[in-house]
């Protein structure tokens, strides 16, 4: 058994980024995870990222270890933007700055959070016990895959979720129906026909929405200010998520519930369109009415606008349909301990210093979007998170020295519901 000031769960953009802030600022922490698992394991290979590659960074103290930077040590093509970046780079650039900046990472995984009266016990995959005093929750999207309840009635071999691929050479040959409108639906529906499959997309909206490509790598400064450019996408409304989180988490909770749900909401990148249009069949404005398998294959009977229903058959159907925040799906938390957090819509009220209503217990990424808005949804919300949330933490760590200081309360508290 040992002990800690800060346990940080996850070693994804997030994790690593704060683990290197608190380093720098002599906070005592541990890390657990296996680094950049999900972009390593849980995203099919080939793909390319949605973010430009000046918002492709993870964040160090001195912003010294960009991936222009690694591009640049290691001979890989790089541009700000208007150039793909691909997953294979982004992923050994995540390990390579873990390597530089967090060398205590412990590739373990958590298999308990209990609170105790000093803060929390934390137990490992192989036993280990961890006493901390405060705990960051950055496990990202692994816990939060979502499947309609239509498709999850469906036998486990006949139906998968898209983060559950990374290798698709299995499908060559094979019949696949996706499921989704999203970056992820067509960029596995792409790789997929590329990699030898039959495939469709199937989707609720009546068009696919392709974002556009970039009109000119180098705007110019009128357009620039009409158009300003940001790491979440181009646009002032998007400005104001991307530079303004903190007054974003004072708006009233509706408001900001709303705009976490339409805000970027499910587009391919542009430079998918040309390899989907014309070469895989697009169900476009179709609901799925009733989903079976029989005789190995999957049939699912979808119904358009106008009630008119047909049927489309596959042998595996994947569910490219995104992930829901739901602390439920947390389970290294103890029940007593997930039963009193504040929440709403499943995902924990924060303070403006990502506190959650128990004292000590931090969530970032996904996790704390419907506090902080859609920045928090991306890899370029690691930079915010973890300079503001060290500083608070290394700054609560030295008050302590001179006497406990009371917890702020969290953000609209007043409305929270479990």
């Amino acid at each position: 058994m040992t002990n800690c000031d800060v346990a940080i769960i996850g070693a994804g953009p997030y994790g690593l980024s704060i683990g290197a802030h608190l380093k720098a600022r002599g906070v005592h922490f541990r890390i657990f995870g296996y680094p950049m698992l999900t972009w390593r394991e849980h995203m099919p290979k080939g793909m390319h990222l949605k973010s430009e590659g000046f918002a492709s960074s993870l964040s160090d103290p001195d912003s010294t270890f960009t991936l222009e930077a690694y591009c640049t040590e290691k001979g890989i093509p790089y541009a700000h933007t208007g150039l793909p970046v691909p997953l294979e780079v982004f992923s050994s650039y995540g390990m390579e700055f873990q390597k530089r900046f967090v060398g205590e990472l412990e590739q373990k995984q958590v298999e308990s959070v209990r609170r105790t009266p000093d803060g929390f016990r934390v137990e490992l995959e192989d036993g280990t016990v961890v006493f901390s005093r405060r705990v960051v929750v950055a496990s990202g999207l692994a816990n939060y895959q979502y499947i309609p309840p239509t498709l999850a009635a469906l036998p486990e071999e006949s139906v998968s979720h898209s983060s559950q691929h990374h290798d698709l050479d299995r499908f060559r040959g094979r019949e696949l129906a996706i499921v989704g409108a999203g970056a992820s639906a067509l960029d596995l529906a792409a790789l997929l026909h590329e990699a030898g499959a039959k495939v469709q997309v199937i989707a609720r909206r009546s068009t696919i929405r392709f974002h556009d490509p970039p009109e000119n790598l180098k705007p110019s400064l009128l357009k620039r200010l009409r158009n300003p450019i940001t790491g979440i996408g181009p646009g002032w409304k998007l400005y104001f998520y991307a530079n303004a989180p903190l007054l974003f988490c004072h708006l009233p909770q509706a408001f900001r519930l709303k705009k976490v749900r339409q805000v970027l909401g499910p587009a391919p990148c542009w430079f998918t369109k040309q390899r989907v249009v014309g070469k895989v069949p697009l169900h476009v404005g179709v609901n799925i009415a009733e989903a079976k398998a029989n005789n190995g294959r999957v049939q699912l009977r979808v119904v358009d606008g106008g009630a008119t229903a047909r049927m489309i058959e596959a042998d595996h159907v994947i569910a490219a349909t995104g992930y829901k925040v739901d602390l439920n799906r947390l389970t290294f938390f103890d029940a007593a301990l997930l039963s009193t957090i504040d929440s709403v819509e499943n995902s924990p009220i924060l303070s403006s210093q990502f506190e959650s209503s128990i004292p000590g217990l931090y969530f970032v990424g996904v996790s704390a979007a419907n506090t902080f808005g859609p920045l928090l949804r991306f890899a370029f919300g690691a930079d915010f998170a973890a300079r503001r949330l060290s500083r608070h933490l290394a700054r609560s760590a030295k008050l302590r020295l001179a006497g406990e200081p009371k917890a702020e309360k969290p953000v609209h508290k007043e409305m929270a519901v479990h």
